[in-house]
C-alpha cells in the first residue's frame, strides 16, 4: 500500500504539472496577442509616420506632374505627436520635394487623453520651414476653431502660409496653371462654398481644400479634386471589416483614400496625430505625397 500511495502521489504531481504548463500556455496565448496589440495600438503605430508617394489621376490637364504634400491632422500635443514630431514632418516633407503643399487643419489638439496644450504659434512657426515651388496653402480644422480661429489663422499667416477663408488663388508654374480653393470646416464655420469657388476667373482646374470631407457630395463636378482630412481613417482599421468609428455623417464611405463619385474626384488624408483616444491600428501617421496627373500607371 505505501508504494501505491506514493505512486498515486507522483501521477498527482505529474498531472499538476500538466495542467500548470497547458494553463500557462493558454494564458501566454491570449496575454501575449493582447499585450502586443495594446502595445502596437498605443505605442508603435501611433510614434510611427510615413511619408509615402500615391499616384492620383484627376484631370488637371499639366505638362508634368503635381507632386502635393497633404499634412492634415496634426493635433501637436497629442501623445508622440509634440514639436519634434512635427519638425520630423516637416523635414521628410521638405526632402520629398513637393511642388506645393496642402495643410488641411486640426493643427491643436482638444482633449485627448494622456496630451498638452502646444500653443499654435510655434507650430505654425515650424510649419514656416516647409518649402516647395508655389508656396503653403491652408484651411483650418474643427480644434483650430474651437480654440480660436483668429489666432490659429494668424500664426499661419505670420509663418507666410496662405490660409484660405472660401475664396480661391490662382498658382502658375512651367507645367500649367490651376486655381486653390479652401473652404471653411463643415461642422464648426460658416463655409461657402459658392464664394470659394466664385473666385475662379477662368476654366484652369480647381483643387479644392477643406477639412471635413462630408461637403463632397455638395462639390460640382467644375472641382477637379477635393482635399480633405478630420476623419483619421477612424483611427482603427479592422482587417476585412474596416473602420468601426469614423467621424463622418457618411460613415466608411468618406473614411480613407481616394474617392470617386459620378465622376467627381476626392482625396482623404488619415493624417498625423490623435484626437479623444491616442490610439492608432492599422492607419498610421502618414503625409501623402500625391502625384496628381491625368493618369496613373
Amino acid at each position: 500500500m505505501p508504494t501505491v500511495k506514493r505512486n498515486q502521489s507522483a501521477t498527482e504531481r505529474v498531472s499538476r504539472t500538466w495542467f500548470s504548463k497547458r494553463l500557462f500556455g493558454v494564458a501566454a496565448a491570449l496575454v501575449f496577442p493582447a499585450g502586443f496589440m495594446a502595445g502596437w495600438a498605443f505605442w508603435w503605430e501611433p510614434s510611427s509616420l510615413r511619408v509615402v508617394e500615391e499616384c492620383v489621376a484627376v484631370p488637371l490637364n499639366r505638362t508634368a506632374p503635381l507632386r502635393a504634400a497633404v499634412i492634415t491632422d496634426l493635433h501637436t500635443g497629442s501623445p508622440f505627436n509634440g514639436i519634434p514630431k512635427l519638425r520630423m514632418v516637416v523635414d521628410r516633407v521638405n526632402a520629398a520635394n513637393p511642388d506645393v503643399v496642402f495643410i488641411l487643419g486640426d493643427l491643436v489638439v482638444h482633449e485627448v487623453l494622456g496630451g498638452s496644450f502646444v500653443a499654435p504659434e510655434p507650430i505654425a512657426q515650424e510649419l514656416g520651414r516647409l518649402h516647395s515651388r508655389n508656396g503653403s496653402f491652408a484651411v483650418l480644422g474643427n480644434h483650430d476653431v474651437w480654440l480660436d480661429a483668429d489666432r490659429v489663422r494668424q500664426a499661419l499667416q505670420d509663418a507666410a502660409i496662405t490660409v484660405l477663408d472660401d475664396r480661391a488663388v490662382k498658382i502658375t508654374d512651367e507645367a500649367g496653371s490651376l486655381w486653390v480653393a479652401g473652404v471653411g470646416d463643415y461642422w464648426t464655420e460658416k463655409h461657402n462654398l459658392t464664394a470659394a469657388l466664385g473666385s475662379v476667373l477662368d476654366d484652369a482646374p480647381v483643387i479644392l481644400l477643406t477639412h471635413n470631407p462630408d461637403i463632397f457630395p455638395d462639390v460640382p463636378s467644375r472641382v477637379s479634386l477635393t482635399l480633405a482630412g478630420h476623419t483619421h481613417g477612424g483611427q482603427v482599421r479592422i482587417p476585412f471589416f474596416g473602420s468601426p468609428v469614423v467621424p463622418s455623417r457618411y460613415g466608411q464611405r468618406f473614411a480613407a483614400g481616394q474617392i470617386v463619385e459620378d465622376s467627381r474626384h476626392m482625396y482623404v488624408a488619415t493624417g498625423v496625430g490623435t484626437s479623444i483616444i491616442p490610439i492608432r491600428f492599422g492607419v498610421p501617421p502618414s503625409v501623402p505625397i500625391l502625384i496628381l496627373q491625368n493618369t496613373c500607371p
